[in-house]
């Protein structure tokens, strides 16, 4: 637990944000709010009790004032591209271990990039995607893989029954549209490619009770880019059902809406991994309600363990190779129905 540990969060009003905070509390830290938007903080820290430091990605010294004392940080606030590298700055300067919930493709990619060899060096943890996206992919993948060194190939399908994007969704959207210049992306061969032909649309043997479904085939998240971090494995494809794809790109599909007394949508989700290898195969399923809500469990329970001393490795790590994957995962068993079948 917690033991009163005070753990920053930058964009702690956001829409995931506040269920982060809501998680710190009930995990025993103490969360301290950041963020850009001052007047947001104010309500927030009144309506919480609780601590507001905001603080400006363009300002350094706002940002050191944000995470002094802290024992950790959570970064919640995207567009990721233009937040997670000075955050991290910050994170390296105090001395504390960085997490985020990244689900932008490239900002993931630019963490391992640019602060690998710098966090190493300073026995520094940086972990990325430590969210629905990324995260919890990487870590049933890893837990798929068991005793495998390697695999030919792994699979992530998305079972969602709707998606209904925040308003930090579409902004990290619209800067991943832009970099890519209209292009989409895939990882195939060993390394991302980006391509102008449509995606595939086929059909999903999701396990009962979803059963089979139209998906978006190579629907790229942020798996394509924490799997292949640690995992020897050239061809990673993620999937997406139809109806959860169309939306997302539906300019008018509403922001997500409260369906219980914690604040979590009714939105429910399957993840359906499958890793092969030769003529073998190799499944993990995951199952559970809201895919934003989920985040904040994720996350936490990242921090506690990184806290505790319970990681495998240093510098910038994505989920599945800093942690135990499969322990990791039945600590999330109030919030995640877990099925491995290895």
């Amino acid at each position: 637990m917690g033991s009163g540990q005070t753990v920053a969060v930058f964009g702690a009003y956001g829409h995931t944000g506040r269920f982060v905070v809501a998680r710190l509390r009930d995990r025993g830290f103490v969360p301290v709010l950041s963020g850009r938007d001052a007047d947001k903080l104010k309500v927030l820290a009144y309506e919480s009790g609780l601590e507001a430091r905001p603080a400006s990605v363009d300002d350094p010294a706002s940002l050191d004032r944000a995470l002094a004392g802290a024992s950790a940080v959570i970064n919640c606030a995207g567009p990721f591209a233009t937040t997670a590298a000075p955050v991290i700055e910050a994170a390296l300067r105090a001395g504390i271990p960085y997490v985020d919930v990244a689900a932008e493709i490239e900002a993931n990619v630019d963490t391992f990039t640019h602060f690998t060899e710098r966090a190493r060096a300073a026995g520094a943890v940086v972990v990325p995607a430590m969210a629905f996206y990324g995260g919890l992919g990487d870590l049933l993948t890893t837990a798929a893989m068991g005793d495998w060194t390697t695999a030919d190939e792994a699979h992530i399908a998305y079972g969602l029954s709707s998606w209904h994007p925040t308003a930090g969704t579409r902004a990290a959207g619209a800067v991943s549209r832009q970099r890519r210049d209209g292009r989409r992306v895939r990882f195939a061969n060993g390394r991302l490619e980006y391509r102008h032909d449509d995606p595939p649309t086929l059909e999903w043997p999701f396990p009962d009770p979803m059963g089979p479904r139209a998906v978006i085939g190579e629907f790229t998240m942020a798996d394509v880019v924490t799997v292949p971090s640690h995992l020897s494995i050239p061809e990673v494809r993620t999937y997406m059902t139809v109806e959860a794809a169309r939306d997302l790109s539906a300019p008018d599909t509403p922001a997500p809406t409260p369906a219980d007394d914690s604040g979590r949508s009714a939105q429910t989700f399957l993840v359906d991994v499958v890793v092969r290898s030769g003529g073998s195969e190799r499944r993990a399923v995951a199952r559970g309600q809201d895919i934003y809500a989920v985040t904040a469990p994720l996350v936490v329970e990242a921090v506690d363990r990184i806290l505790t001393g319970r990681t495998r490795t240093a510098g910038v790590a994505s989920a599945g190779e800093i942690f135990d994957a499969p322990d990791f995962l039945r600590t999330l068993s109030p919030h995640i129905s877990l099925d491995l079948r290895p």
